[in-house]
């Protein structure tokens, strides 16, 4: 006899598999819980029993997809190693099929600020602190100047990726992507303007 612990494993795998299927047969609005269900071969209370919404059940099979978070390549260049991270998300924003799902999810954290919440920490955050930690392994290198808000610099790499793509504001290209990398980094690497560090006029030039 299968063990519940085995059964339930089998029977949540099954459910992921079945919603990932179906975002790609029918996309997310016209996938349902009832469709998830029936693929997975699973009664729909099982599938509320461990998922509150469908948003949830999505979720979990975008993340269960992941591969194990890792520190990002340091070949000791910033400009090239942000560059190809920043690349890889323009790439996934532009691709029709993964845009529309997070399109969808997206809509639906509009509405439910736990799933928001979830959506931030688990598919959101590894990646934005993966890209934290580069820059403070070059701020160690000397490459960006200690006063730099890491932080603020990461918002800046991506916040214009996520405005462009809601909005539909402009085409999502490696040009634009090497522009964001080239743009934050001149902010994060120059000295701070501001009146302690402005220049001063010289009283006694003539």
């Amino acid at each position: 006899m299968t063990a519940p612990h085995r059964r339930n494993e089998r029977s949540r795998r099954a459910i992921l598999d079945a919603a990932l299927a179906l975002l790609t047969e029918t996309g997310y609005s016209r996938m349902t819980i009832e469709a998830i269900a029936a693929r997975a071969g699973v009664g729909k209370q099982t599938i509320y029993r461990w998922w509150r919404s469908k948003g949830a059940v999505v979720l979990d099979a975008l993340v269960d997809g992941l591969p194990a978070a890792a520190a990002l390549p340091d070949t000791g260049d910033i400009h090239a190693d942000l560059r190809a991270v920043i690349r890889a998300t323009v790439a996934e924003f532009a691709d029709p099929h993964l845009s529309a799902t997070t399109r969808a999810l997206t809509i639906e954290t509009l509405a439910d600020a736990e799933l928001a919440a979830q959506v931030r920490d688990r598919l959101l955050r590894p990646q934005l602190d993966q890209v934290r930690d580069r820059l403070e392994s070059a701020r160690r290198a000397g490459q960006i100047r200690d006063d730099a808000p890491l932080d603020q610099v990461v918002e800046l790499l991506f916040g214009p990726i996520y405005h462009r793509w809601l909005l539909r504001t402009g085409p999502l290209t490696e040009p634009y992507a090497d522009t964001l990398v080239t743009l934050a980094l001149t902010a994060a690497c120059q000295p701070t303007v501001g009146p302690a560090t402005e220049r001063q006029p010289d009283l006694h030039a003539e």
